[in-house]
């Protein structure tokens, strides 16, 4: 990653001009919570010291001129009274589509030159495209001096998300880029928007391991999930999942599939456990946080099937390392990504040489380490 001197110097060599705005957003974990927002249930993210740099200065015509600089300084161009969706740079779609739905909310703004880099790791599931989003988002606002808030600013970038590049995604990711707290996380509620944080451990890091498994069929998985979700609702005469109970579905059990009840398991107890994982953390009960992400782990591999070996072998030897000292379960849609370790500080070395000395020979891949800590997003 380029610190913020080498970004202005090279939006100085490009456009010829010192940037007037440089602003950050950050990249998302979630730490336990998975497959509930489309349920709209809870989930609790934190913002990460991994993100999306832009540097920025308005332009006096009706142009946008981004660059990527992490793509080779591509240059992509376009008019704000005729954006269209771009086959060839697909990067590029995030920022037409962003100030495209910000156009409609804000008819006045006016043209921008961008430079942008940044350091969330690609395809390891903690959202470079909503931290590319809010931040396009932050640098409009601060250069055109938008009355833009926080959730405001993450229903754009999803919208941008959705209706324009043509990606699913809910509100969660936008959300905590735009409001994460420094060193808190935030328990969100995905059907009403309303959210709470949290401080997290000064003793806890958040620690990410990627297991550069390759992902396959989450798509085709992702949609026949929450088909499942749906139907399951359906049978159980509830609007989503939110709002069903335990003894509903053991009622109703015998009127769905297996698959279809165990995947309802998996959500409404994940929602259970996601607002008993920010009690705990209240509490700085580490010992509950471990059994919450311990059993939300399990929950996803048995009754959502969406872990695979080498995840479940992460867990396995991180959870032996920290013991009832911190938690750990994947994080993501499954399928491969990632795992998510609340992990003692002075135990991170040892967690990571265990990784590093094991995972390799078990599986024949070398993952990935990251310390984070949890940091302010761009609308904080």
């Amino acid at each position: 990653m380029l610190n913020n001197h080498d970004l202005q110097k090279a939006f100085l060599t490009h456009f010829s001009i010192e940037p007037a705005h440089l602003v950050h957003a950050p990249g998302r974990v979630n730490l336990i919570g998975e497959h509930t927002d489309y349920n709209e249930g809870f989930v609790f993210p934190a913002a990460i010291n991994f993100g999306t740099w832009i540097a920025a200065t308005p332009r006096s015509d009706r142009q946008v001129v981004a660059v990527a600089m992490d793509i080779g300084a591509s240059e992509n161009t376009f008019r704000l009274d005729d954006i269209r969706f771009d086959e060839q740079d697909g990067w590029a779609n995030y920022v037409r589509g962003v100030v495209k739905m910000l156009q409609q909310a804000h008819p006045h703004i006016g043209g921008m030159n961008l430079m942008i880099t940044g350091n969330v790791p690609q395809g390891a599931g903690l959202s470079s495209s909503a931290s590319f989003e809010i931040a396009i988002l932050r640098a409009f606002s601060e250069a055109y001096g938008l009355s833009l808030e926080g959730v405001q600013a993450a229903l754009l970038g999803q919208q941008a998300e959705n209706d324009f590049v043509g990606c699913s995604c809910g509100i969660m990711d936008q959300l905590i880029s735009a409001l994460g707290r420094e060193d808190q996380a935030m328990l969100l509620d995905c059907e009403s928007l309303t959210f709470r944080h949290t401080p997290l451990p000064e003793e806890l890091a958040i620690v990410i391991i990627n297991s550069n498994v390759k992902r396959g069929l989450v798509d085709s998985e992702y949609n026949t999930r929450r088909a499942q979700c749906e139907q399951a609702a359906s049978t159980l005469k509830v609007k989503s999942l939110r709002h069903a109970s335990l003894a509903g579905l053991e009622q109703s059990r015998s009127e769905m599939s297996d698959n279809v009840y165990r995947r309802a398991r998996h959500v409404i107890t994940e929602n259970s456990r996601t607002q008993t994982m920010f009690t705990a953390l209240q509490a700085a009960d580490i010992a509950k946080v471990s059994e919450a992400m311990a059993q939300s782990h399990a929950s996803m591999r048995d009754d959502f099937e969406i872990t695979v070996p080498q995840i479940d072998y992460l867990v396995d030897i991180i959870a032996g390392v920290i013991g009832d000292k911190g938690g750990v379960r994947m994080t993501g849609g499954g399928f491969g990504g990632c795992v998510v370790a609340l992990i003692p500080k002075n135990m991170v070395e040892k967690v990571s040489d265990t990784v590093n000395n094991f995972y390799h020979n078990q599986t024949g891949l070398t993952p990935t380490i990251y310390v984070c800590s949890a940091v302010r997003g761009a609308f904080a």
